[in-house]
């Protein structure tokens, strides 16, 4: 039976380009896994945006001599064209500064104040003694005043976890400018985080044997320390506060982070209205049987394990002081937070300062995007930090991507095109021959249970196995040898073919933009696995913005062997991955500055 998936992914920040390290996190892993669930039969909604609001958003435009508007407005077109020419199917990709998502914040935030969770009070906020800015928390770096860590930022220690205020921080200061904070006492709403303590660790418990151990671990760790934290802050651009004395204020906003992770509830709810079926978001959100996916890197674990649940438990009245859910009506918690670690490059951070860098718009302008799909897949951050070398990459590209999957493509189709111009009929098969059949058809339970659990380097791993016995299948068979032979050839041709259309299936969710030209290689038709496209919408008011959607329902992929048709017309191939030059390394490298 259909299951409702809801892929939730983390919200890139539209202050300039996303790099390779952030879709190493959020972008491909959550796009693998949408791919799959959507072949399995499954009704998918894959949600995200660009994150727009907070202070990093006016320090850039600052720098770019341009409205903290205006610079979302460029940021958020670039981001759109990279995800999409990556091949990400979201449903929606949207932003965070339209009316729907403005209204739907506004919702949350009343509901949990309505229901006791949100209360205000006078704390110690840090200006900067420059410009009179807000400082984010995240701005805000000094020791660790637990752990002796040196580096930790105003809003948690990476080192040790615990949440952290950054007046707390030993010698604080601002990653903006270097200048020391100067703090002053203000007045902001908090949410009551400690009055979910009991409410967290019952829902926590609950995934058990079912997230990441590193996610479980780090979130359970947390609960012994839960704050009261701040959800507004003295700024003048983000979402106004829905309250009396507060809602026509030009210096008090709500914090991006809070508006940020309701961006996934906001969403859904502007994809429904879109689709001309306004409720159809309930089938996501409030259907106990639908499945809910978050997918980030881990350093945003907190806000997605334990604020985000906390969120939603506060807006549905199941907190420490009861209350009723909102005018949205009971919302879903999470059903698991897929996190991913950090990818590193050449053994150093990425740092766009530093051009430790290289940016997805750039790294698509000189090379596939399924060769960065593979990579991230088989060699990313998916459980541990990894780092990124492009010797790794040129010898993943080549080795694996053309001289096995590639090779076994062209040569197969080839052989059958140059001599019988369709897929053959096969004539008796031998033991070798359906032993290779069973291992091909076999594996798409094993390459779907890792895929469903979120393994994806698992799962390319085994699916590339079966790409490496089909090429030892034809090395040991060698069917070039048997022009005299023609019954064998066929057979041996067929199981090849057929074989290489199962791969095909299996690699779509990896590499959908080559197993489209596969497909179509062996005299598909039609559509197989949908792309993603860019759309011009408007919002009221005639402000326009683009967002990428698709209609991938009407591809007609399905997770499932299917056998292959004899005498379908076959051309000769085109190669299906560019042999990158040893020489990439070197130039790569120097744009690196090592």
């Amino acid at each position: 039976m259909a299951q409702h998936i809801l892929t939730a992914v983390a919200w890139p920040y539209a202050n300039g380009p996303r790099h390779i390290g952030h879709v190493s996190g959020f972008g491909v892993p959550s796009d693998i896994f949408s791919r799959y669930q959507r072949m399995a039969g499954n009704e998918v909604l894959m949600v995200s945006g660009t994150d727009e609001h907070g202070t990093p958003i006016q320090v850039q435009a600052d720098k770019e001599g341009m409205t903290a508007r205006e610079l979302a407005d460029r940021y958020n077109r670039v981001i759109v064209e990279d995800l999409t020419a990556l091949g990400l199917s979201y449903d929606l990709f949207t932003r965070t500064t339209t009316q729907n998502h403005y209204a739907v914040v506004q919702e949350i935030f009343k509901g949990l104040y309505d229901n006791g969770y949100v209360f205000p009070t006078t704390t110690m906020g840090a200006i900067s003694p420059s410009t009179g800015r807000t400082l984010p928390d995240r701005y805000i770096e000094g020791t660790c005043p637990i752990c002796g860590y040196d580096g930790a930022r105003g809003d948690q220690c990476d080192n040790c976890g615990n949440q952290l205020d950054p007046i707390d921080l030993i010698n604080p200061k601002s990653r903006i400018n270097g200048e020391t904070p100067k703090f002053v006492e203000t007045e902001h709403f908090m949410l009551d985080l400690p009055a979910f303590a009991e409410a967290l660790g019952s829902f926590l418990q609950s995934k058990q044997g079912e997230w990441r151990p590193n996610v479980l671990k780090f979130s359970l760790n947390l609960l012994d320390d839960l704050q009261p934290r701040a959800i507004t802050r003295d700024l003048d651009w983000g979402v106004p506060i829905p309250l009396d004395g507060w809602r026509d204020r030009p210096d008090k906003r709500m914090y991006v982070w809070f508006d940020a992770v309701i961006g996934y509830l906001s969403a859904s709810v502007e994809w429904a209205r879109r689709s001309g079926d306004p409720d159809a978001w309930r089938k996501w959100w409030q259907n106990p049987d639908a499945r809910s996916y978050y997918f980030m890197g881990k350093d945003n674990i907190v806000f997605h394990s334990e604020i985000w649940p906390a969120i939603l438990l506060g807006y549905n009245g199941k907190g420490a002081r009861g209350g009723r859910p909102g005018s949205l009506g009971e919302l879903n918690l999470p059903s698991e937070v897929v996190s991913s670690e950090f990818l590193t490059m050449e053994g150093r951070k990425f740092s766009s300062s530093r051009q430790v860098v290289i940016y997805v718009r750039d790294f698509l302008s000189r090379y596939d995007a399924d060769a960065l799909r593979y990579y991230i897949a088989v060699a990313g951050p998916e459980t541990q930090d990894t780092d990124f070398t492009w010797s790794e990459f040129v010898n993943r590209n080549n080795g694996e991507l053309v001289a096995a999957w590639g090779n076994l493509v062209n040569r197969s189709i080839a052989m059958a095109a140059k001599n019988f111009g369709a897929i053959p009929e096969p004539g008796d098969l031998t033991d070798a021959d359906r032993a290779l059949l069973e291992r091909s058809r076999a594996a798409f339970a094993k390459v779907g249970g890792e895929l469903s659990r979120s393994r994806f380097k698992n799962a390319v791993t085994e699916a590339f196995d079966v790409v490496r016995e089909a090429n030892r299948y034809l090395a040991e068979q060698e069917p070039w040898k048997l022009k005299d032979d023609r019954d064998r050839q066929r057979s041996i041709l067929y199981v090849a073919l057929q074989v290489v259309d199962d791969a095909k299936t299996m690699l779509t969710p990896f590499l959908p933009n080559s197993s489209n030209k596969v497909y179509a290689m062996l005299g598909g038709e039609g559509v197989w696995s949908g792309m993603p496209e860019i759309h011009e919408v408007d919002e009221e008011g005639g402000r326009a913005y683009p967002v990428i959607t698709g209609s991938y329902a009407q591809g007609v992929a399905r997770w499932e062997h299917r056998p292959i048709r004899p005498g379908t017309p076959l051309a000769p191939p085109t190669p299906l991955f560019k042999k990158l030059d040893p020489k990439v390394v070197d130039e790569e490298l120097a744009r690196l500055g090592g």
